[in-house]
């Protein structure tokens, strides 16, 4: 009796999301607690191991895994996209996929680009369009020039489509244009709007023309927190769509990524070349936003919710493997989601 006892405590279990192998059922649950294994984590297209981020499933799919036995390397390195990750069967379909994949960089603004863009105050009243990109380049003031200060605002459309550019002039006097980042000049600020007027231009956008301060549309950028605060802007936390802080893009400790690296690695063009172009980088952040919002998933049980937290932790222990994955729910609003809720 003790040594079957025993030598069930020496069976390893599985993880039937990420591999890796416990020696007691209740180590299982906590790292099923902790890792939040869900459909919408990023898989490797082969051996379907779970990843807490795209990060992880790079490098597990440029270096030879321990915990996995097929040869997920040698295949992607023959039929993997390098941007999405994804494997395809045969190297004419991946070829055709890489034509739509890898994007090109955003054309210039020109003067006539800016000339069409639509009026802020009615822009997206009972459109199609469920969010908009925002993105702000600062100048400095104070004495060392390290107050961040609005100098131009630019917000852009689903279809890429300009809804406001403008510059804007500071409230505080500008001790450091920033010219070899922002590009911009005492001129340039010189005609820009006041603080006060592009910040409800911004809120009327966002609210559909309305004037009740409700959101409707989501907010897409790249470290939102500090475009907003620079406009002095409050909007409901749900409805940000920050890339620098969505998990799946984060590095594998969970640090954000600079947006010319996850335009680079997920996009395939560079941008911030040389000076920064709003328009570019707006963009570029609503381009990584359908990307990660057009994936699919499918569903499994509950997207959302506490998931393995709601149950005792003596029922848990009692599940196999296979059951926890099945109540377990994702760490994070799957941006995909956002497709699914608006079909």
């Amino acid at each position: 009796m003790d040594s079957q006892l025993l030598s069930s405590r020496d069976t390893k279990i599985r993880c039937v999301a990420c591999y890796k192998m416990f020696n007691r059922r209740e180590h299982l649950v906590e790292h099923m607690k902790v890792s939040h294994h869900s459909v919408h984590q990023p898989r490797c297209g082969l051996c379907l191991k779970h990843c807490k981020s795209f990060e992880s499933l790079r490098e597990h799919l440029n270096v030879p895994d321990h915990l996995c036995k097929g040869n997920c390397q040698t295949i992607f390195s023959e039929r993997g996209c390098s941007l999405c990750l994804q494997v395809f069967e045969e190297a004419t379909a991946l070829a055709e996929h890489k034509n739509k994949c890898h994007l090109s960089p955003p054309p210039p603004l020109t003067t006539s680009t800016l000339r069409n863009q639509v009026n802020p105050s009615r822009s997206h009243v009972g459109s199609r369009f469920k969010a908009v990109a925002v993105d702000c380049e600062m100048v400095g003031g104070g004495a060392d020039g390290s107050l961040d200060q609005c100098a131009s605002v630019c917000l852009v459309d689903e279809d890429e489509n300009v809804i406001l550019f403008t510059h804007v002039q500071p409230p505080h006097p500008v001790t450091d244009y920033r010219h070899e980042v922002t590009g911009l000049t005492e001129v340039d600020l010189k005609d820009g709007m006041t603080l006060q007027d592009v910040r409800e231009k911004v809120l009327a956008i966002l609210c559909g023309g309305h004037n009740d301060g409700a959101g409707r549309l989501l907010l897409v950028g790249h470290d939102l927190k500090h475009d907003m605060n620079c406009l002095t802007l409050q909007y409901p936390s749900h409805l940000l769509r920050d890339t620098a802080k969505y998990v799946p893009l984060m590095k594998t400790n969970l640090v954000s990524q600079s947006l010319r690296y996850l335009t680079k690695s997920y996009l395939g063009y560079k941008i911030q070349c040389g000076k920064h172009e709003p328009y570019e980088d707006c963009v570029s952040a609503m381009r990584l936003y359908k990307r990660m919002r057009d994936q699919e998933h499918g569903l499994s049980g509950k997207a959302e919710g506490n998931g393995l937290n709601s149950w005792k932790q003596s029922d848990l222990e009692k599940m196999k493997p296979e059951e926890l994955y099945k109540n377990s729910t994702s760490e994070y609003r799957c941006w995909c989601l956002d497709r699914l809720s608006h079909s």
